[in-house]
């Protein structure tokens, strides 16, 4: 999305709410827009279209998503309503779900005003509206995607509505607004440019490539595993609808320096983060890092179980024989993107001024200046205070350019990668039991010798049955996209979450050495398979619009 429009949100947002609710008059008012006098030129209509961007999905709800996952815990507040979500102690008034549904809904407005009004445009160019239109019905074709995901059956809607409408619509079977999605896809596909075609002031617009990557996640959440191969074939080693790669470094992809990089396909836009005013930033990393370089307190942090899944440089799990795994030295040799996305004890982070700083988190262990009377280190654990209640801290997405000291990046979140291509692969094929040497070259090789792995161990095409390969897909799915918010929408469509969110979350080995072999027990977890893998409608929207059916079990 161009960055100089960015600015124009807050105006657009008034204009969408005023073009909704103006009725056409026979003298047109001259003191505001209104839906007759303000669609006059391709300004003003791109003006709408970025709103349409702007409202993609909030900072905080990509990060914290992954705390209704198996990856991360929110240990203080409730952050987006993810800790009740994990924890399953909620019912259909949690304001998440009120939220995520109005702000869904508050796009698709959006882009169907955008759709209904952009022809009244004069003198537009043709190839122009036609891109735009492509890209409005791509991001209409996220929120369903969204929508349809979290709670089944959604109302569909496909035009402005007036209010009496809004309260008398009903739910569409799912089966429908996912055919609806894939449609959308499709035709907004074929009026989208490719990547490479965009001048430098359109870099992040919607582009051909991401509406087919988009169309294979949407098959793949479906279990559609010859369309999902299909689909992704399109973009595997070809430039017929996008030059797409591997960025060179796994930490690189997510550096400011490299926005837009080979491997992005459709992300969120920010503006860096500067001393001169702008607030087109995000700040959630402040309550994720460690106290000792700036952060303010923990509200996320990365679970014991994330940290085991990363595999030993060798290929092997850790404890499995032969790993050479030291529970007493855990974070040695081990798959080099565990350490370009969590924070651990020992840890060396890398200061916005060039330097390095240790992090202590172990109970005890920080050698600096001792307190009288005692008190703990800023970083080390400590039960029910500010700092990380599992003993682990985030890094992935630390932006070391920000010039402001809350840890406010410009550093754009990114909502699809090449990377996703070639899993989404790696699983279709898997399923189909069609994985071999060439697939796993192109897909989980490939990912690991960039990530940095050298031992052909980890490396060479394991000999195993369609069962094991299927763990070993999900699990480099796991640690490759880890606190990117995708692990609860692979938890719920492998049907796992009913098993990996019941018990206990751990953190590292700092708890009571008498209780799970003394890792810490951070988060108590309830997942019921019968209600809890949709949403229930929100219950503010049943009271308004009483054609709302409810899911099964709320």
């Amino acid at each position: 999305m161009k960055r100089n429009n960015i600015n124009k949100i807050g105006f657009v947002l008034m204009l969408v709410t005023v073009l909704s609710a103006c009725k056409k008059l026979d003298l047109l008012p001259q003191d505001r827009f209104t839906d007759a006098n303000y669609w006059t030129t391709a300004d003003k209509a791109n003006s709408v279209l970025n709103t349409a961007y702007s409202q993609i999905m909030s900072s905080s709800n990509f990060f914290f998503n992954e705390a209704m996952s198996d990856n991360a815990f929110n240990g203080r507040g409730d952050n987006n309503g993810v800790a009740s979500i994990a924890a399953g102690t909620y019912d259909p008034s949690l304001g998440r779900f009120k939220s995520e549904w109005s702000d869904h809904y508050t796009g698709i407005k959006t882009a169907n005003i955008f759709l209904e009004n952009v022809d009244r445009v004069p003198n537009m160019d043709a190839t122009l509206k036609a891109r735009m239109k492509a890209e409005a019905r791509f991001l209409r074709a996220w929120h369903y995607f969204l929508l349809e995901t979290w709670w089944g059956d959604v109302p569909l809607i496909q035009k402005d509505l007036t209010i009496d409408e809004s309260k008398t619509i009903a739910r569409t079977p799912k089966a429908d607004v996912v055919a609806f999605i894939l449609k959308e896809l499709d035709e907004a596909a074929a009026d989208l440019p490719v990547n490479t075609a965009y001048a430098a002031a359109d870099k992040g617009r919607i582009t051909k490539g991401a509406a087919i990557a988009l169309k294979a996640r949407v098959l793949l959440y479906d279990n559609r595993w010859a369309e999902v191969v299909t689909e992704c074939e399109k973009l595997i080693g070809k430039t017929t609808n996008g030059t797409y790669a591997l960025f060179n470094t796994y930490a690189g992809v997510f550096d400011q320096a490299n926005e837009y990089n080979s491997e992005v396909m459709f992300d969120l836009q920010f503006m860096p983060a500067t001393l001169n005013g702008n607030n087109r930033y995000h700040t959630d990393l402040r309550d994720m890092v460690p106290i000792s370089v700036g952060g303010r307190l923990n509200a996320l942090a990365p679970t014991q179980e994330l940290v085991d899944s990363y595999l030993m440089t060798n290929g092997k799990k850790p404890g499995e024989t032969g790993s050479g795994y030291d529970e007493n030295n855990p974070y040695v040799n081990r798959d080099p993107r565990l350490t370009h996305t969590i924070v651990y004890q020992g840890y060396q982070w890398d200061l916005r001024d060039g330097s390095l700083k240790t992090i202590y988190i172990k109970p005890g262990t920080d050698p600096g200046p001792k307190q009288v009377p005692p008190k703990p280190a800023q970083d080390e654990y400590v039960p029910g205070s500010t700092v990380s209640p599992t003993g682990y801290y985030v890094h992935k997405y630390y932006d070391r350019t920000s010039k402001v000291d809350d840890f406010g990046s410009g550093v754009n979140l990114i909502l699809i990668r090449y990377a996703d291509i070639l899993m989404m692969y790696a699983e279709a094929k898997t399923e189909l039991g069609q994985m071999d040497a060439g697939v796993w070259s192109q897909t989980v090789r490939a990912l690991r010798a960039r990530a940095g792995f050298s031992d052909v161990g980890a490396l060479n095409f394991p000999a195993v049955g369609q069962a094991e390969m299927r763990e070993i897909v999900r699990n480099e799915r796991r640690v490759e996209f880890a606190l990117e918010g995708l692990r609860v929408f692979d938890i719920r469509r492998w049907k796992t979450a009913e098993t990996v969110l019941n018990g206990w979350a751990h953190g590292a080995k700092y708890g009571a050495a008498g209780i799970d072999n003394g890792y810490i027990r951070a988060n108590q977890r309830t997942f019921d398979k019968n209600k809890n893998y949709l949403w229930p409608i929100p219950r503010d929207e049943r009271a308004i619009n009483p054609n709302l059916t409810q899911n099964p079990g709320w």
